[in-house]
């Protein structure tokens, strides 16, 4: 099989959506087609399809099977059917903001077209493109986070922040990829993850398929494996950033930070700026809490009491004095990041 970097996560085939179907790893690679925008909200909501950038394309390409689904012959039915998709698209998860954005950027080169055929066009060509951008920006990225590591750091990451969480090469794995191409040796600390187990899953299959010298350690470890100074650096994805420099990922990424500042240990966030929310408070971010049975069993495995009571968030929040860095494909912001995060926006025109 090639490169887990050489394939793509979501991509646009014959008017259908591909997606790899990452419950199903590491067991199995398999690639699932849609050509109902109902389906692809459905594999957005199921995690078929998971990580922020993924799920901003996967909208994207969503509302391109939306224009060929419609009968509309009127620009204002088609924007219409259209509107009706993209509620149904947004709902799916809402604490990463990527999926907002991949479906505004879509809504606004719909309303630029004048008749149904030439809407049907743009919307595909933009979805299309910004898979292709996503490719870029993940490498551009990565090279700007590759300073900022050195020859035979060992890096914890947590969850799952590579080309799996993107359309290919990935945010926090990104960096870490150009770290190796950039002729460092390098070593990788991953967490499992729990409850969906997307580093066990996903990011450890992805590091050790592409020849990385990755260790799995339980979310437990991660203090351990800290004051045994077995680590020297942490990065770790976003699906949402504010401007204050708050970070939302994947629930544990606060302890990890926590820990990391006890230790003195680095700890950085990778994030393209179709994941940083200039509007929104970090107070006023909704946090998505998901179903009791991700925790109590695995597969058909009971692990817990019937009935038991489960609280299940998939994110929290790191605030910003844990961060020491926040590495995007327009640089890295540093504290204070009221000033910094939106710096980066400045030269941004897309």
């Amino acid at each position: 099989m090639e490169n887990v970097t050489d394939l793509r996560t979501v991509e646009w085939k014959d008017n259908k959506v591909v997606m790899i179907e990452q419950t199903k790893l590491p067991n199995e690679l398999i690639f699932v087609e849609y050509d109902d925008f109902n389906q692809v909200a459905n594999a957005i909501k199921t995690l078929i399809v998971r990580g922020a950038p993924a799920i901003g394309v996967s909208g994207a390409f969503g509302l391109a099977l939306a224009v060929l689904q419609s009968k509309a012959t009127t620009k204002d039915d088609l924007i219409s059917d259209l509107e009706d998709a993209r509620k149904i698209l947004f709902a799916t998860r809402p604490t990463a903001v990527n999926l907002g954005w991949g479906l505004e950027k879509i809504m606004n080169v719909a309303k630029s077209g004048d008749t149904v055929e030439q809407i049907r066009d743009l919307v595909i060509s933009k979805a299309k493109k910004m898979a292709d951008e996503d490719i870029e920006i993940n490498k551009t990225m990565g090279k700007n986070g590759s300073v900022l590591f050195d020859d035979n750091d060992t890096i914890m990451t947590h969850c799952n922040a590579g080309a799996l969480a993107t359309v290919a090469y990935g945010t926090a794995l990104g960096v870490i990829r150009a770290t190796r191409e950039s002729g460092k040796n390098i070593k990788v600390i991953a967490t499992e993850t729990r409850p969906i187990q997307q580093g066990s899953r996903l990011t450890a299959f992805e590091l050790k398929h592409d020849g990385f010298d990755v260790s799995l350690i339980p979310d437990t470890a991660v203090g351990y494996t800290m004051a045994n100074g077995l680590v020297n650096k942490v990065i770790v994805g976003a699906d949402r950033i504010v401007k204050t420099g708050h970070v939302f990922n994947k629930i544990g990424t606060y302890q990890v930070a926590i820990m990391a500042k006890q230790h003195g240990i680095p700890f950085y966030v990778a994030a393209p700026l179709s994941t940083i929310d200039l509007k929104t408070k970090a107070e006023d971010v909704i946090i998505e809490m998901r179903k009791g049975s991700e925790v109590t069993g695995i597969g058909d495995k009971k692990t817990a009491p019937d009935d038991i009571n489960v609280i299940n968030p998939a994110f929290d929040m790191t605030p910003p004095e844990l961060i020491s860095g926040i590495i995007t494909e327009k640089g890295v912001a540093t504290a204070p990041y009221d000033k910094s995060i939106p710096k980066l926006f400045e030269s941004d025109n897309s």
